[in-house]
């Protein structure tokens, strides 16, 4: 049996894009097998800044991140959600989120392999 109860999850987070060092350190120290990393823009509960270009002014609603997802059948989720928020906190709002969902099912292309065999 894995070490999520044979539940494939599937880890999706957050962060600073600049703190995207360490959330890959720290997942490598607990045995994460992969990730997929992904710029993105959002809005949270980070506030908005105003700023001014050419004399206008304009409000920076949408910040940039870096999403990170981990799927994960063979080690505990709950490491790897441990191990992002290690390298990812600075303490200071805009830090970012970390969600785990279940997967509902997963198949290797190269092997047709499914489920939790084929994280």
């Amino acid at each position: 049996m894995s070490a999520n109860d044979g539940e494939v999850k599937l880890v999706m987070a957050y962060i600073r894009p600049d703190k995207l060092g360490d959330v890959k350190k720290a997942l490598a120290d607990v045995g994460a097998p992969s990730i997929t990393v992904t710029s993105v823009s959002g809005r949270g509960s980070q506030p908005a800044r105003k700023g001014q270009y050419r004399g206008e002014e304009y409000t920076v609603d949408l910040h940039q991140k870096t999403k990170v997802e981990c799927v994960v059948a063979d080690i505990p989720a709950e490491d790897v959600v441990a191990a992002i928020v290690e390298g990812a906190k600075t303490g200071e709002p805009g830090d970012g989120k970390v969600f785990v969902l279940p997967v509902e099912s997963a198949t290797q292309i190269r092997t047709d392999k499914t489920g939790p065999e084929a994280v």
